[in-house]
């Protein structure tokens, strides 16, 4: 075998006459006569001690320090998952390579059951990657054991042969069972077809669980005597990280759990792997479901001066407002406190640690809400320009790192400059968008503020610290000493590494789903008594959750049935939330936060977008289970390409898809009777409606207006009265996206592109009126018409949250974006949301938003003083 000569693996063990090296194919012990006089760094240390093998390191202040998880010297880390290392394949008893890449098969036009086998085939062989992996995770592990053993009967043992045998217990039967696991399932997927059965192996392993649960219950003492013996014996300090392996064997349970339920969704129900999995999925889930509440202590423990366990409960990123600015940090929920920080800036070469910026007890904690004697401290935000050319800089750099990669082949160093760049801006994107208060207040001490995106996300902290609370819990006070000890576990107890930003995504992770998501919710149940009852949704985009639509209250009910459907804009989501909430009409109980939600959440949860199951033409029925509550919901996927495409009605009797130059004409009006209607009913009872042209509307109510209007239906006017408003706002905005062409013309479109990038205000001022006054005045008036009704509705901002900028991202690309024929040489990726272009309409808006009003006679009377051509 051929020793690996690259830099990928630190190793300083030492042991007498011994030499531990990384071949090719698996570690290995002993004195190898090929390897080490060929090999550059046969020495006791292959690799400088400052070599780092983990990258989820993070720094709160932006500062990106590389190291190991404790900053000391530790065995191999190998990523068991093959998603995380793509260019990783499988190796049969013969050396030849499966590769856990898409078989030729997998292609469109074959049958729904190939698909699925050649779907469950590719879970299969990426299984069989990491089975590899873990079978040299395992022989790792069992490595230093020989050696250990040989020297237990010497005159100078390094550890007692008792010693030897609790550290290592059942890691041997473990490493046999999962070698004979590997080599039976290695040749049925080299000899792959729809007849080949792999249930009975999976089963076979479940069976075996009982040597897991052996391992389990030695697991704590395993770890105590490894620490134990590194502390009284320098020899095997060397080697006492093999608690961080020993970790390995309880992972790998979970892990199989959940290629279970993968090869349990691609395996036709008459297939005879079926039952075989079925049973597998079920042993293994009631052997973790015996164990799980032993391993999280033992995993997330920290020891009390007192001698009890102080678990850690949850972690995450989180904005803290602190002394007016926004800062971010890692808060960790343990049982017993709340500890807020952010990680230290060290030297090169030093391992990271986290500085506690403060505690609460748990006992002393409470929600605090603002009250009249409360102020509301000045939060530093961005306006939303920066926000949103944050986005539009980040979509720039997507598709610059997408240009480098095919150019040359993801390896250059442009391609990391890119990619810092990114980090940067999503970080700071990350930092300045959430907007919603999060206040926790130490009851014999100060208030503390974060801001988070997401009422789910505020809801899912609350409820995790008031779980606690329910236990009879003490007052703790933490000396200088414990809390640097308490501090410095953090690193090793964190669950979230990484903040949520693309840049710490692996390149082969979905990039997330870009286009319009229809969601029907329909019922919900598990109610235990009438409520006043509806549900929010939610989607992530750029690392945050954004609210997107809300359905009608449905009252004094235990099985409210909703049944309405809405179109949700993805940038990039992957995920879908539904909140359920009751209601509240009682006034005194207003909070006067105006971001604070009085409403009581009853119920949340949440749904990946699964590309493959999603973008069918058909709906996906799906239930989400919260708090013993069943929300079923419907949902489907159009992509960007599809949706926004500008199709002509082919019945020019109606209005929508119909010129509108055509329609003024056969209504003898100046502007369409549908745009005057909707401004007029929005402005009537909704000016004041909280993201009003922002949320979404009842899609079903939507069309049932669309349609009515089409018709030109004599109950319209009953019909607008007794719509959700948000549903009329939704009609006026698919009327202008459905136009065959802009409001603001295909012809127009370049110049208008132009003119809002003219840096000299007059010239800008010249050309942007000039644009106006050379549109069709059917087109004119009806803009102008559109742009004082949204000055209106931007002047209750305070109250419905909707500035002039979010307006104009709202209407910018519905009034401009050019038709599909004249956009031929304008075509963009799907993803490209955040465009330049998209930008750009958006400022074109934005400037007449922000202009004093604009008349129409003014406009045609100074026509004369104008002499640019269009």
């Amino acid at each position: 075998r051929s020793c690996y000569a690259v830099p990928t693996v630190h190793i300083n063990i030492l042991f007498p006459s011994y030499l531990f090296y990384f071949c090719q194919d698996r570690f290995s012990v002993g004195l190898c006569c090929c390897c080490i006089p060929h090999h550059p760094d046969a020495q006791l240390s292959l690799l400088p001690p400052d070599f780092n093998y983990n990258t989820d390191g993070y720094d709160g202040d932006a500062a990106e320090d590389r190291k190991s998880q404790d900053g000391s010297e530790t065995m191999p880390f190998i990523d068991e998952s093959p998603t995380m290392s793509p260019q990783l394949c499988a190796r049969g008893p013969d050396g030849e390579a499966v590769s856990p890449t898409p078989p030729e098969g997998l292609l469109p036009g074959v049958s729904a059951c190939t698909k699925g086998l050649e779907m469950k085939k590719l879970v299969l062989s990426g299984f069989l990657a990491s089975e590899e992996i873990y079978i040299n995770q395992l022989e790792a592990l069992l490595l230093p054991m020989r050696p250990l053993k040989a020297t237990a009967t010497t005159s100078q043992p390094v550890l007692t042969n008792q010693q030897i045998e609790t550290i290592f217990y059942k890691i041997q039967d473990i490493f046999e069972i999962h070698k004979e696991f590997y080599d039976a399932l290695y040749p049925n997927i080299q000899q792959w077809d729809d007849k080949v059965t792999v249930g009975h192996l999976f089963q076979k392993l479940a069976s075996q669980l009982g040597v897991y649960k052996a391992f389990v219950d030695n697991y704590k003492v395993a770890v105590e005597t490894a620490e134990k013996c590194s502390q009284a014996n320098s020899q095997f300090q060397k080697i006492s990280e093999v608690s961080t392996l020993l970790y390995k064997p309880i992972d790998r349970v979970t892990r199989s759990t959940l290629v279970l339920h993968d090869l349990l969704k691609h395996t036709p129900k008459d297939h005879p792997d079926f039952p075989l999995l079925q049973d597998a999925l079920r042993i293994s889930q009631n052997f973790l479901s015996s164990i799980n509440e032993e391993i999280d202590p033992r995993r997330t423990a920290v020891t009390t001066p007192k001698g009890e366990a102080r678990q850690l409960v949850k972690d995450g990123f989180l904005v803290e407002v602190s002394e007016g600015s926004r800062k971010l940090r890692h808060v960790f929920l343990f049982t017993d406190l709340l500890l807020c920080a952010k990680m230290k800036k060290t030297a090169v070469g030093k391992h990271q640690q986290y500085d506690c910026k403060w505690y609460i007890p748990l006992a002393d904690l409470t929600f605090q809400t603002l009250d009249d004697s409360d102020s509301c401290p000045h939060v530093q935000t961005l306006p939303e320009h920066e926000i949103e050319e944050m986005k539009t800089k980040i979509s720039a750099i997507k598709s610059e790192i997408q240009k480098e990669k095919v150019a040359l082949k993801g390896q250059s160093r442009a391609l990391e400059r890119l990619r810092k760049k990114m980090n940067e801006q999503e970080s700071c994107l990350l930092l300045h968008s959430p907007m919603i208060p999060f206040r926790i207040h130490n009851k014999h001490g100060k208030s503390y503020l974060f801001l988070l995106s997401s009422d789910y996300e505020r809801s899912e902290w609350r409820e995790a610290i008031q779980k606690l609370q329910k236990k009879d819990l003490q007052a703790c006070v933490l000396s200088s000493v414990e809390l640097q000890v308490l501090t410095g576990s953090c690193f090793k107890l964190r669950t979230v590494h990484n903040i949520p930003v693309t840049s710490n995504k692996d390149d082969e992770e979905s990039p997330g789903l870009y286009g319009f998501l229809h969601v029907i919710v329909h019922s919900a149940k598990g109610f235990k008594q009438s409520a006043n009852l509806y549900c929010t949704l939610e989607v992530d985009s750029f690392g945050y959750f954004v609210s997107k639509a809300k359905t009608r209250v449905f009252r004094d009910t235990t099985e409210p049935q909703w049944n309405e459907e809405f179109e949700i804009e993805l940038e990039g989501s992957q995920c879908l939330r539904i909140l359920c909430y009751e209601k509240c009409y009682d006034k005194s109980k207003l909070n006067k936060d105006d971001n604070e939600i009085v409403d009581k959440i009853m119920g949340k949860g949440q749904v990946q977008l699964d590309p493959q199951t999603v973008q069918s033409k058909n709906w996906h029925m799906d239930v989400i289970e919260m708090n013993g509550i069943k929300v079923e919901f419907s949902m489907k996927f159009t992509s960007r390409d599809l949706s926004l495409k500008r199709t002509p009605s082919k019945k020019q009797s109606g209005v929508f898809g119909v010129k509108i130059s055509v329609v003024t004409k056969r209504e003898r009006s100046k502007v369409p009777y549908i745009v005057r209607q909707c401004i007029e009913e929005v402005e009537k009872r909704g000016i004041e409606e909280v993201g009003i042209y922002r949320i979404s509307g009842v899609a079903t109510d939507i069309q049932a207006l669309k349609a009515a209007f089409d018709t030109n239906t004599k109950d319209i006017l009953v019909m607008l009265s007794d719509m959700d408003i948000n549903a009329i706002a939704g009609t006026l905005k698919l009327y202008f996206r459905e136009l065959p062409e802009p409001l603001l013309t295909d012809r127009l479109y370049p110049a208008f592109m132009e003119g809002i990038a003219l840096s000299d205000p007059a010239a800008k001022e010249n050309c942007m009126m000039h644009l106006l006054r050379s549109l069709p005045d059917p087109n004119l008036i009806t803009f102008l018409t559109l742009l004082e009704h949204l000055k209106r509705v931007a002047e209750k901002e305070p109250v419905n949250k909707m500035s002039l900028h979010n307006l104009a991202t709202v209407f910018g690309p519905t009034l401009l974006r050019p038709s599909e024929e004249s956009n031929k040489g304008h075509i963009t990726l799907a993803s490209d949301i955040w465009s330049h272009d998209v930008m750009a309409q958006v400022q074109v808006l934005l400037y007449y938003l922000q202009h004093p009003p604009i008349s129409f006679t003014e406009l045609k009377r100074n026509t004369l003083y104008f002499s640019t051509d269009v």
